[in-house]
């Protein structure tokens, strides 16, 4: 056996500038692009909605001399609010730290870690509540594989679908039901594929930008301002104790997918604002996290566990405020 051996001359290092970790990119969380971030100072309040009907009729009629102008009233309801605080924390403890070569960021790593689960927990309540099929929404259209009805669609993986019909169609009866043009379309990521790949998507597009179909341009054929595809991801599976064997159990899928391959549609407001209305908002608790995005990290020290605990706090409440200005599409592709 040869002295010294490769390993008296070198020692296995984790490189200093190499690692590997699979941190979702921050674009992929779209759950505060869509609707209105409403910063608040108080964990649960009241907000006033109008009646609609009150602002779709005319009351006006000619005036008499000497006669007073007919009077007409709207009605105003409210509705609430509720923040919830949602927390999770990545303890590091004092054996971990004193072994740690000096690559390792442990505090850096441990924030990274938290925020991620937070955002992702933010991500899974935004498809509960606006892009599921219990999520209550005034107006449904389901896909199907063949012979659609009332309320249905041909699915848009089928070469005999029609999507820029169907979706104009749907925009045309949303603006006869609402007054307001359906400005914002969310899709999940096979939806958007099979609208990229769609044979009319394609012949209309094929004499320009050398026939790429980007999000701009799929925009603007579906007459929308802004689109967004959830691209998010969640892994499910049991834990175990080895990395590698945790990994191999693991089963991937987008978040989109478990609503049903959907999309939705809809009117948001550019901004929140008074008397004016719009499907969502989502309303941070600013006067817990002191920041419009409800979120805190702290670190704390537990001595009974002998670590320094990176924690991770997130209040927010996501709210339909005007069920008939969304449309949720299901089962969009097969």
């Amino acid at each position: 056996m040869p002295n010294p051996t490769q390993s008296d001359l070198h020692v296995n290092a984790p490189l200093t500038n190499v690692s590997v970790a699979y941190i979702p990119k921050r674009s992929d969380y779209i759950a505060t692009q869509v609707f209105p971030v409403v910063p608040v100072m108080k964990q649960s309040d009241l907000y006033h909605k109008y009646t609609k009907s009150d602002w779709r009729r005319t009351d006006a009629q000619k005036r008499a001399p000497g006669t007073r102008a007919v009077r007409s009233y709207y009605k105003t309801t409210s509705d609430t609010y509720y923040a919830q605080v949602y927390s999770v924390a990545k303890p590091i403890d004092d054996q971990t730290r004193a072994n740690a070569d000096s690559n390792f960021k442990l505090e850096k790593e441990a924030t990274e870690f938290v925020t991620n689960q937070l955002l992702l927990k933010r991500e899974l309540d935004f498809v509960t509540t606006f892009l599921s099929s219990g999520s209550g929404w005034a107006k449904t259209y389901t896909g199907v594989a063949s012979g659609p009805s009332t309320n249905q669609f041909l699915q848009w993986n089928d070469s005999g679908s029609d999507p820029l019909t169907d979706i104009a169609t749907w925009k045309l009866n949303f603006r006869e039901l609402n007054g307001f043009d359906a400005n914002t379309l969310v899709l999940g990521p096979r939806v958007r594929l099979a609208l990229k790949n769609h044979p009319d998507i394609i012949d209309r597009i094929k004499y320009t930008q050398k026939g790429v179909i980007t999000d701009d341009l799929l925009a603007a054929l579906l007459d929308v301002e802004r689109l967004f595809t959830m691209y998010a991801t969640q892994a499910s599976g049991a834990m175990i104790n080895d990395p590698e064997d945790q990994d191999a159990a693991a089963t991937y899928a987008f978040i989109a997918d478990a609503a049903g391959k959907t999309c939705w549609f809809g009117y948001v407001a550019p901004a929140p604002s008074l008397m004016q209305p719009t499907a969502g908002y989502t309303f941070t608790w600013k006067g817990y996290a002191g920041n419009d995005q409800g979120m805190r990290i702290k670190r704390y020290r537990e001595e009974d566990i002998e670590s320094d605990t990176i924690e991770g706090g997130m209040a927010y409440a996501m709210k339909q405020v005007a069920t008939d200005m969304g449309v949720y599409v299901a089962s969009a592709v097969a």
